[in-house]
């Protein structure tokens, strides 16, 4: 039997194509779905909600703490009948409010920018609807604003009601007028609707949808002001009827800025007649048609 030696077989590594592995990249990073941010954003509302609460009961204690300790180391503990009766007590209880907006404005702020990482207004909208000119949008506003308040005087009219706790503090004294008038006019308008239609409208309706939003934000905005108008069920009707209407306008126009100039005006009329009522009322016999309308105005803001 005649064996050869085989030929040498080639390197079988070097026939086969040479595998190059991929590097190990980690997964792309999970992006936040809409459903994800829409309730983020409804917490941080709710967050800016009962910070605005707690801010309007605490602050203007703490501006009351030194008048306080003032009146109890001079004539010992007040009581709270003096205290309802003591002028300069009522009215730093409403400038008090002054601080507590300043600071309930600064938290949302902080909120919706994430510590001035995006745009407060853009975010919250606080512009006109596309193709409304300013003047255009000011005029319709007002219009809407002196029609709650004719609605407002035939509510009134119908329900009536005895003096609330807002009238005994207007009452005090000329300079609690100015300081209401104030905080209704430069202060309410634009931190409420900054609350309530700013920040918890848009996440409640991308949570559960445009009406029960409306009624929602309507129904919070209406019920904080219970407490203030509790013996008068006119007054809290007119308060749930600008609720609504504020709310609508925010929904359909899917902007801030018209909500704020119609609360604006509502209160905006008020507060002259709050500061020009004790003159009239020293020069003129009122009438019982400008009564309700001085009633009214004197009532709700």
């Amino acid at each position: 039997m005649i064996t050869s030696d085989p030929s040498p077989l080639p390197n079988q590594a070097a026939l086969e194509p040479e595998i190059h592995s991929e590097p190990n990249f980690p997964p792309p990073p999970t992006m936040p779905t809409k459903e994800d941010t829409a309730w983020w954003d409804l917490g941080k509302a709710i967050t800016a909600w009962v910070g605005s609460i707690a801010l309007l009961l605490l602050v203007p204690l703490i501006i009351l703490l030194p008048y306080f300790v003032y009146l109890f180391v001079h004539s010992g503990p007040p009581t709270p009948e003096a205290l309802g009766q003591d002028k300069t007590f009522i009215l730093l209880s409403i400038v008090g409010v002054i601080p507590a907006h300043a600071l309930t404005l600064l938290l949302a702020w902080a909120l919706v920018t994430r510590w001035g990482r995006q745009p407060f207004w853009q975010t919250l909208r606080l512009s006109w609807p596309p193709g409304v000119a300013p003047l255009q949008g000011i005029a319709i506003c007002a219009f809407l604003a002196m029609v709650l308040l004719g609605i407002g005087v035939l509510i009134t009219s119908f329900l009536g009601g005895g003096k609330t706790d807002l009238d005994r503090l207007i009452e005090s004294s000329f300079q609690a007028r100015l300081a209401t008038a104030f905080l209704a006019v430069a202060t309410a308008p634009l931190v409420e609707e900054t609350i309530y239609r700013g920040m918890l409208y848009p996440a409640l309706q991308r949570v559960i949808g445009m009406g029960g939003a409306i009624a929602i934000v309507s129904v919070m905005f209406a019920g904080v002001h219970v407490l203030q108008y509790k013996n008068n069920l006119g007054v809290i009707a007119v308060i749930a009827v600008l609720s609504i209407t504020l709310t609508v306008v925010r929904a359909l126009s899917d902007r801030l800025l018209p909500s704020v100039v119609i609360h604006l005006v509502f209160n905006g009329l008020q507060s002259l007649y709050l500061i020009l009522q004790p003159f009239v009322e020293k020069t003129e016999k009122v009438q019982p048609a400008p009564a309700i309308i001085g009633w009214l105005l004197r009532h709700v803001f």
